[in-house]
């Protein structure tokens, strides 16, 4: 997989606009390894997450994404901000072989295994299997992430928290899914009962 150069050139000056107006906290970012292949994994809850997920970590995240964005000048956009584009009608076997070609070369990938934005009325979509299938062909660790908090301009709220890492078990593919998903909705439900108390 190439270096996305154009990765380089954006994310500094989104992360200027984004800063001043979502105001993140970020927390538990020394999880998140300063090289190695790793698999960051969490729920999504906004088109932005994407932002907020890079600002966390100097190094370039790759993100499983559907392969929609590449129509049009998404076509010659987004292969050089880094995203790996998935066809759910194939499901994704493509994306699969290239997930795991990068991770092999020690990137780090960044996966949303709700599989889309959750517009649902419900804390978190169960997670899909995808991520923790990965981990396991290319014998890497999942670092579980949290996003709580609306993206509301001028307004603090706003948190990703990534835990630390953990390892996928040979033979425990919907068990570690399983812990990965529960991670992330304790936290959720968490945060959801501190804004109602």
């Amino acid at each position: 997989m190439k270096e996305p150069i154009l990765y380089r050139v954006v994310k500094p000056i989104l992360n200027v606009i984004l800063t001043p107006i979502y105001r993140p906290t970020i927390i538990g970012k020394e999880n998140i390894p300063k090289e190695g292949k790793i698999i960051l994994a969490g729920n999504h809850t906004n088109f932005l997450d994407c932002l907020i997920i890079a600002k966390a970590t100097k190094r370039v995240v790759h993100y499983i994404a559907k392969i929609e964005l590449m129509k049009g000048l998404g076509k010659f956009i987004f292969p050089g901000l880094g995203i790996i584009p998935i066809d759910r009608k194939t499901n994704g076997k493509d994306a699969i072989i290239s997930a795991e070609e990068a991770l092999n070369n020690g990137k780090l990938i960044a996966i949303f295994p709700e599989g889309t934005i959750n517009r649902t009325d419900d804390i978190m979509m169960p997670f899909k299997g995808g991520a923790v299938k990965i981990a396991s062909d290319t014998d890497t660790r999942i670092v579980p992430f949290a996003i709580t908090g609306k993206y509301k301009p001028f307004k603090k709220g706003l948190t990703v928290k990534f835990f630390p890492s953990i390892e996928v078990p040979h033979g425990s593919l919907k068990a570690t899914n399983k812990m990965l998903e529960n991670t992330v909705r304790q936290e959720l439900e968490k945060s959801k009962e501190g804004k109602l108390a």
